[in-house]
């Protein structure tokens, strides 16, 4: 069975569509089978492998019958129909025979209201009994399809209902941050919160009503796979001074609060974690600087920032020199952060 990793910070603006894309891509040139999944309303992950800019384009891809985006896929359950839910239609990312799209829908949002209350009630209305266990049985079920060895989701960031219900239904997550203020702030946020999240998932993994639903609710037993830390400036090859404070500040909020907090309510196993990565849960498995013009131009083409090539970027001399050595090191880090997973998830 394919193994599900979320991306997931409440804080918006930290990266989690260009390390979904940039990540999957290179999981997928390592030998994997990858499944990137856009779970925020605001598709910008689908917009990105698309090349869509505007709503009118994701409404004009979209089909009902057999589904071809995340909406559609999860209607029979949300939506009441007369059949069971069926694999999506994923599309295949051009240049990497190894990756597909699970296509967002901005209507997904639709859906939150309703699965928060059919969680809150735990199963004591029947009518909701399907909808807790949907949407890992959709990932698994569209995952089996293509033979697809990991399912990379990008979330929306928020705490609303379909994030704790992803999070929880996982096998590993990622949280991504920047080096500034507000990270450390939702680091403090997201200590006190998981907690709770699992435990509602503890509660719903024990209920029988949900454990003998069309759609069980998965016993799952996610695990915390690590932070990545981007869009710093660098000096002499090293995060820059003031940046590297923020760094700092970071790993000591996870060391400090975040960690011993997953630790206690079993989404760490610190022994484990360390033994398969040497290194401790603090520090994170990818450190990428800002990508500078190089994401204006993955944008565009549609390509990872350490697959453009020189025609595509317009670059001759010492420029492209210096372009083609941030492409290696982005290339380096990423299939780093690539075999971390990989030794998490083994």
């Amino acid at each position: 069975m394919a193994k599900m990793v979320c991306l997931f910070n409440h804080k918006g603006g930290v990266s989690k569509t260009t390390t979904t894309f940039n990540l999957g891509w290179m999981m997928a040139s390592m030998g994997k089978k990858v499944i990137i999944v856009d779970f925020d309303p605001q598709c910008s992950l689908t917009g990105l492998v698309l090349g869509f800019r505007k709503i009118v384009d994701l409404q004009a891809i979209y089909i009902s019958e057999p589904p071809n985006n995340i909406k559609d896929g999860l209607a029979p359950a949300f939506e009441s129909k007369p059949q069971l839910i069926q694999p999506v239609e994923c599309v295949s990312v051009p240049g990497n025979k190894n990756l597909f799209l699970l296509q967002g829908h901005i209507g997904i949002a639709e859906y939150e209201t309703t699965l928060g209350i059919a969680q809150q009630l735990g199963g004591t209305l029947v009518t909701l009994k399907n909808l807790p266990g949907s949407i890992r049985y959709l990932l698994d079920t569209t995952a089996k399809k293509y033979s697809a060895d990991y399912v990379l989701i990008d979330m929306s960031p928020s705490l609303g209902p379909i994030n704790q219900n992803l999070l929880m239904s996982c096998d590993g997550f990622i949280v991504p941050l920047h080096p500034d203020f507000f990270s450390a702030m939702a680091l403090s946020s997201l200590a006190s919160v998981l907690p709770r999240w699992k435990q509602w998932s503890n509660m719903a993994s024990s209920i029988d009503v949900l454990r003998d639903a069309d759609y069980p609710f998965a016993t799952a037993s996610p695990k915390f796979i690590g932070s990545v830390v981007q869009k710093f400036r660098p000096r002499n090859g090293i995060p820059s001074v003031a940046f590297q404070r923020w760094i700092d500040e970071l790993k000591l909020a996870m060391k400090d609060d975040f960690i011993p907090s997953l630790e206690k309510c079993g989404l760490i196993d610190r022994k484990m974690f360390e033994k398969r990565l040497k290194i401790e849960p603090w520090v994170p498995i990818l450190e990428v600087q800002d990508f500078n013009s190089i994401i204006a131009y993955s944008q565009e083409h549609r390509l990872p920032v350490f697959a453009l090539t020189q025609a595509k970027l317009r670059q001759s001399g010492e420029v492209w020199k210096q372009t083609v050595a941030s492409m290696n090191q982005y290339s380096q880090k990423f299939k780093k952060c690539a075999n971390s997973i990989f030794s998490m998830m083994a």
